[in-house]
């Protein structure tokens, strides 16, 4: 049986972002696991979480699935300090041991120390920006595709040693007109092809 972790990169903004659609994500992500046979363990970045008890969890996990919306073109603050102290307190036992390289062999490359081998992780993100936004040299993020756009959440992960699956993304959240149960199918079919 495998383990995933699902983790809740939501931050809450009233009147903003209440976290209903980051909610529904995880929701259907917990029922598509439990259904497929897979243990699952949930985080919450925006919790008293305990820092030793995360870090097991990374060690726990064959998978990660990673569902947060996009503020100010990254990661909400709140995950990413969730993801330095979560990483940076792995450091020798779970997530990384150095950034790889050594004195002794100059082959050992930058970012290849990690621990995490194996593992798989999933980005799921919610936008407001619309799709068209991307991978358009007159586009907004200029050319850029989903995952450049997020490269430094990609190799946050790949510095120790974790492998992508596709990415997930959905857009234009707030235009009024998204259809909930379209995207909860889509989504499902999009863990079915990352998670077979």
């Amino acid at each position: 049986m495998k383990n995933v972790l699902i983790i809740n990169g939501h931050q809450k903004y009233a009147n903003v972002a209440e976290g209903n659609l980051t909610k529904m994500y995880i929701d259907t992500a917990s029922a598509f696991f439990k259904e497929a046979g897979f243990n699952v363990k949930h985080s919450v970045v925006e919790s008293a979480y305990d820092i030793k008890e995360e870090v097991e969890k990374f060690a726990w996990a064959d998978f990660i699935l990673f569902q947060f919306p996009t503020y100010w073109m990254g990661v909400p603050w709140i995950s990413k300090k969730y993801i330095d102290e979560i990483f940076s307190t792995g450091v020798g036992t779970v997530t990384y041991t150095n950034d790889g390289r050594t004195r002794s062999d100059a082959s050992k490359r930058y970012g290849s120390g990690g621990l995490m081998q194996g593992k798989k992780y999933m980005l799921s993100i919610t936008y407001n920006c619309p799709t068209s936004e991307f991978s358009n040299k007159d586009g907004f993020f200029d050319g850029l595709s989903l995952d450049e756009a997020n490269v430094a959440t990609h190799k946050t992960f790949q510095f120790c040693g974790v492998e992508p699956l596709e990415t997930f993304s959905v857009h234009d959240i707030f235009k009024g007109d998204l259809d909930i149960e379209k995207e909860k199918a889509r989504f499902n079919q999009h863990l079915s092809k990352n998670f077979q």
